[in-house]
């Protein structure tokens, strides 16, 4: 079994449960909000805000997001191996990257919260 540094000690076989795992809770969410959105025949501001005042939509919306983190993190980490051979750029590539998730996750979490 091939360990490999870049990913924390993780192996392929658990790389490819959480890609799976994350796609299955973001393909919920997804069909979750069209379901919303079919079933709305009018979505106002009141409407939208009543939906993301409720305590679960907030915890699935937030799960949701930490599950977009995971997802392109691994994707993030598999290209950049694949088409990057430079090791320091690929390393700044992957620094800047990731920040840039957490950002979106900070900020999406301060909105959510926010609501």
């Amino acid at each position: 079994m091939v360990i490999n540094e870049a990913t924390l000690k993780r192996d392929g076989v658990q790389d490819f449960v959480s890609l799976r795992t994350t796609a299955l809770i973001m393909t919920a969410y997804i069909i979750f909000i069209l379901g919303f959105f079919l079933t709305t025949p009018v979505v106002t501001y009141e409407i939208w805000s009543g939906l993301f005042s409720n305590i679960a939509v907030k915890v699935f919306t937030f799960i949701t997001l930490l599950c977009i983190l995971v997802h392109t993190r691994i994707g993030l980490w598999q290209v950049l191996t694949d088409y990057v051979k430079n090791p320091k750029v690929r390393a700044i590539l992957s620094f800047f990257l990731n920040l840039l998730g957490l950002a979106y996750v900070v900020t999406g979490l301060f909105i959510l919260w926010g609501v």
